[in-house]
């Protein structure tokens, strides 16, 4: 992937690069120097790497269950998200696994209000970091380098910050309308950029803020015009399953950041995504196929890959060599293979059921040889790993 010029420093006025060992909540920098599993890099997951044809889901025949997703608090249900906890900080070891509770004890979609946290590892038991009715509807959690989770709340209508303790720090409003995505953005090393980005299931929007103190932590609807359904409970459909594939050049970030589109049954790929900086700069326009850039020359989208096998796609994994796996809410809980460059390569269902069940999806490792993917099931209530 060609390295381009960073618009920030470029542009007066723009956005300050987000330091990953400073700022509200991040590692302090002393502790960083005092124990090495606190170092920042590029987790695995996000290491940028040429296209590659290889199937790695091909290569993923043993179904693993990892632990039950039920809060053991308050019963929290219907595991809707994963991130992976990569530095050992707070409350929060490096490995673990945190998952969002999107229903209730009875099971009603948009009730739930937990993040629970659990080894990855069989026979794993959930312990509960946040609970709280500001998260209600808990649907996409975000880890930033330094352990601050964004958690997304579907029927609250906002993303919560919360520190490397799950103690509350901020809430982030308008622009947000309906969250059902939070990724994080951070290309490696400190004083690099990150961001967390938020998908909108009512106006289709994608918003950026800042990931510390500084920066502009101001929200910023910065991509436009994806699809939406106005559907309800676990049949929202919207722009989701954000990831991102970065990694640092000196002071910039050569980065592209990938979104399913879950009513165009789509991924597109935003080149530069560290660049984005105003309102509107990308449009989406209808079909989700073709896209109107504002700045071309600082950032703009690609079509990745559009039409079946995708089945309402609501969930994106980036393997370690560069391609994605994205999960079907229709069509048999199906996970689709694609290549950087739009290669279909493989197909797995790991769900018969006509009702949709996996919502989540989490890559890790370091090669095509130890790549294992960890799936959340609705069905169960718990987290699976996929592995050869």
């Amino acid at each position: 992937m060609p390295f381009f010029h960073n618009r920030a420093a470029l542009l007066a006025g723009a956005l300050l690069a987000t330091s990953a060992c400073g700022g509200n909540g991040a590692v302090p920098s002393n502790a960083v120097a005092g124990n090495p599993s606190l170092r920042v890099g590029v987790p695995q997951e996000r290491a940028i790497s040429p296209d590659d044809n290889t199937s790695i889901l091909k290569k993923l025949k043993k179904d693993v269950v990892i632990g039950s997703t039920v809060d053991p608090t308050n019963g929290d249900t219907g595991p809707r998200s994963i991130a992976r906890v990569t530095i050992s900080y707070g409350k929060l070891k490096k490995g673990q696994l945190a998952v969002c509770d999107f229903a209730d004890a009875s099971g009603t979609p948009g009730n739930g209000t937990s993040v629970d946290v659990l080894d990855p590892t069989p026979g794993s038991k959930p312990t509960t970091f946040v609970q709280s009715s500001k998260i209600q509807g808990c649907d996409g959690n975000a880890l930033s380098s330094a352990n601050n989770t964004y958690a997304a709340g579907l029927t609250s209508h906002v993303v919560v910050k919360y520190d490397q303790n799950g103690k509350y720090v901020k809430t982030y409003g308008t622009p947000i309308n309906a969250p059902m995505t939070s990724g994080d953005a951070f290309c490696g090393q400190p004083y690099a950029p990150e961001d967390i980005y938020v998908g909108d299931s009512k106006d289709g929007g994608i918003t950026k803020f800042a990931a510390g103190l500084y920066g502009n932590p101001r929200p910023v609807e910065v991509i436009t015009g994806f699809g939406v359904n106005n559907g309800s409970g676990w049949g929202v459909l919207g722009p989701s399953g954000i990831r991102y594939n970065g990694t640092r050049h000196g002071s910039l970030c050569n980065d592209t950041l990938y979104i399913a589109d879950g009513v165009d049954n789509t991924i597109v790929a935003i080149s530069k995504a560290s660049n984005l900086l105003t309102t509107g700069e990308i449009q989406v326009k209808p079909g989700g196929k073709t896209f109107k850039c504002k700045q071309k020359r600082f950032t703009c989208a690609t079509l990745v890959y559009s039409g079946s096998p995708l089945n309402a796609p609501v969930a994106l994994a980036l393997l370690p060599n560069g391609n994605l796996v994205a999960a079907n809410t229709q069509g048999g809980n199906r996970l689709v293979e694609i290549s950087a460059s739009g290669k279909l390569l493989a197909t797995k269902s790991v769900d018969k059921s006509s009702i949709a069940h996996v919502f989540g999806l989490l890559a890790i490792g370091s090669n095509d040889g130890n790549t294992v993917l960890f799936y959340t099931d609705t069905k169960d209530n718990s987290v699976h790993e996929l592995e050869p």
